[in-house]
């Protein structure tokens, strides 16, 4: 019978013990996009929007996020993270975010992932938003991970 992890006998939530599980090292991608304005993303390309640079904030936003996972999501392991990237790619109608986390450890990295995507997509929202009121993020989800 299947259950969820995080919830003991007794129906309350608890930390999943990893303890016996082995050390592997550990990759997950995620993604999302936000919809833009055709004008916010001519400003984002000529570093018009008043907040700064847009999408180098939103990187260091989503790497400072994956970094912090275990303090935001309450039964997350706090991971020693080997490596966290942030790729935003400018499309016609907006922006795709993805986020690379890796780790060294007894469990997987998808939530700092998710994090990081999520974080940087805010970001990049807040920046714009004295300029594009029509904004829509969209599509976060958890695109690969693997274990060695």
């Amino acid at each position: 019978m299947d259950r969820l992890s995080h919830i003991g006998s007794d129906g309350r939530a608890e930390m999943v013990d990893v303890s016996a599980k082995p050390i592997s090292a550990r990759t997950a991608i995620a993604k999302g996009k936000i919809k833009l304005q055709r004008k916010t993303l001519d400003l984002i390309s000529k570093d018009r929007i008043a907040k700064g640079n847009v999408f180098a904030t939103a990187r260091l936003a989503g790497i400072q996020a994956a970094k912090q996972t275990a303090h935001l999501i309450p039964l997350c392991h706090t991971l020693p993270l080997s490596d966290v990237k942030i790729d935003i790619v400018a499309a016609r109608d907006g922006a795709e975010v993805a986020c690379t986390a890796r780790t060294v450890a007894q469990t997987g990295v998808e939530m700092e992932a998710l994090t990081g995507v999520a974080i940087a997509l805010l970001t990049i929202y807040d920046m714009c938003k004295a300029v594009d009121k029509k904004m829509q993020i969209a599509d976060v989800r958890l695109v690969k991970k693997t274990k060695i």
